[in-house]
């Protein structure tokens, strides 16, 4: 699987095809409170450069957002 065929999988099924890789995860947020409704979706995976030791990112967002 390519990395770009996980863009808008539940992040769990994005981590498990990612295995034992180093990962960095971040959720994306709107810059106001909010709570995160739907599922949890990878939105980018991309390899690391620089020192990171070959660890990845997945970024992640939820379906939508409700002001809190």
């Amino acid at each position: 699987m390519n990395v770009e065929d996980l863009v808008l999988v539940p992040w769990l099924e994005a981590r498990r095809v990612l295995g034992d890789r180093a990962l960095r995860f971040r959720v994306l947020a709107p810059p106001y409170p909010a709570l995160g409704v739907g599922a949890l979706r990878a939105l980018r995976v991309s390899a690391l450069s620089g020192e990171h030791d070959g660890a990845w990112e997945l970024l992640a967002g939820y379906e939508r957002y409700e002001r809190v």
